[in-house]
């Protein structure tokens, strides 16, 4: 396929793209229930020509077919936002009190572009694109939801793409790696129960706030003590709730945080010993502690063949210096993981502008104050369309 052809139809969508995004951007949904969002991009898919099937909560699947060869990829892109309070000056900025601070809003609006192009070059498909928008993606719940909801049934996909924008990184450099590329997660909570009492007399009641520092600071020691230094693993806690006034030693404090590592079995022992550690240091300053896992998700895999693939593909599509290979993954995680574990994937890291691009780019991805080169989502789009294509007339149906 001409790679100039599709470049140059993307361009002319380049408003449209925009548009879809700053609107996602203005009115982001945290979670499962997507309801405005999933409006939206049902409208959208409907006007393109598309027949789209809401599946679980705010989950939707949208097919095209060329040639029906037996051959299905699926191409995915998340659409929750995340609960903070945006502090950018953008004339799009959101209007509530979430925030597409993971760029989840720039991923929707390029799948919409994609889709659009796939239309307009449905006599290349040589098989069927399976379009697939996910909510709760920060929640590790909404893969799951999908798959159990038969997202890789009728017809099932051999292959899976998904494209994240990643600030910091020059815009439209893409990053590849192979094989297991982003840590696996698990969420949990620890609940410490006390004995309230008046803050003047601490010795009438137990304070649940005393054993959760004690807690906290006790959970950085598994790392450095119980996980070999040659074994990536993080714990972060990054909830601490408890009290409502000043002189008042509360009941309860409760604990949220993660446990970050590429090893499932280091991942199920790591939460065993916080459940130990919690218990007892809370039974010694005469409290009780439960810990329970709110979710997770596993290590990301990207299929070597399917990733060497892709990477030809966008070689291809922007030059050989538009790539860059990692040897080692992050420990950031995605669930898309979930959909790894299932079929063959390929997970791409699309820069979304760097410091030395524009002093507004290049803030942490989940900052309150992230904002990222909207030029990207051309090429975004331009790249799942072409990729889609491509693999489809390359690759057979085993």
């Amino acid at each position: 396929m001409d790679t100039k052809t599709i470049l140059d139809a993307a361009k002319q969508l380049k408003n449209q793209i925009i548009s879809h995004r700053r609107k996602l951007h203005q009115n982001p949904e945290v979670g499962s229930h997507l309801p405005q969002t999933t409006a939206y991009v049902l409208q959208q898919l409907k006007a393109l020509g598309y027949e789209p099937q809401e599946i679980c909560d705010s989950g939707i699947v949208a097919t095209i077919t060329g040639k029906e060869t037996g051959k299905c990829i699926l191409l995915r892109a998340d659409m929750d936002a995340l609960p903070i309070f945006e502090n950018t000056q953008l004339d799009f900025r959101s209007v509530n009190q979430a925030m597409h601070a993971c760029g989840h809003d720039m991923h929707t609006a390029m799948l919409l572009g994609a889709a659009a192009l796939l239309q307009q070059h449905r006599q290349d498909l040589d098989g069927t694109v399976k379009l697939v928008f996910q909510p709760n993606e920060e929640g590790f719940t909404g893969a799951k939801d999908m798959i159990s909801a038969g997202v890789l049934e009728s017809p099932t996909p051999q292959a899976g793409l998904a494209v994240h924008v990643h600030s910091g990184t020059p815009s439209n450099l893409v990053l590849c790696g192979s094989g297991t590329f982003m840590s696996g997660c698990s969420v949990f909570r620890i609940t410490v129960s006390g004995t309230s009492c008046h803050g003047s007399m601490p010795e009438t009641g137990v304070d649940p706030i005393n054993i959760a520092a004690h807690i906290y600071l006790g959970l950085h020691a598994l790392i450095s003590r119980e996980i070999s230094p040659t074994t990536p693993a993080v714990i972060t806690v990054g909830k601490i709730l408890s009290g409502d006034a000043p002189n008042v030693i509360p009941g309860e404090a409760v604990l949220e945080g993660t446990i970050r590592t590429f090893d499932s079995q280091v991942a199920h022992t790591t939460l065993r010993r916080i459940g130990e550690m919690a218990q007892n240091i809370a039974s010694a300053f005469r409290g009780r502690a439960t810990v329970e896992k709110l979710s997770g998700v596993p290590s990301l895999l990207n299929d070597p063949k399917l990733m060497t693939q892709m990477k030809g593909y966008v070689q291809e599509l922007f030059g050989e210096s538009s790539v860059v290979s990692l040897n080692e993954g992050g420990m950031g995680s995605e669930d898309f993981a979930v959909y790894s574990r299932e079929i063959p994937c390929a997970y791409l890291l699309l820069g979304a502008g760097s410091k030395d691009e524009n002093s507004l780019f290049g803030k942490p991805m989940h900052n309150e104050q992230v904002i990222f080169n909207e030029d990207i989502l051309v090429s975004g789009a331009a790249m799942e369309a072409f990729c889609a294509i491509q693999w489809l007339k390359g690759s057979r149906k085993d």
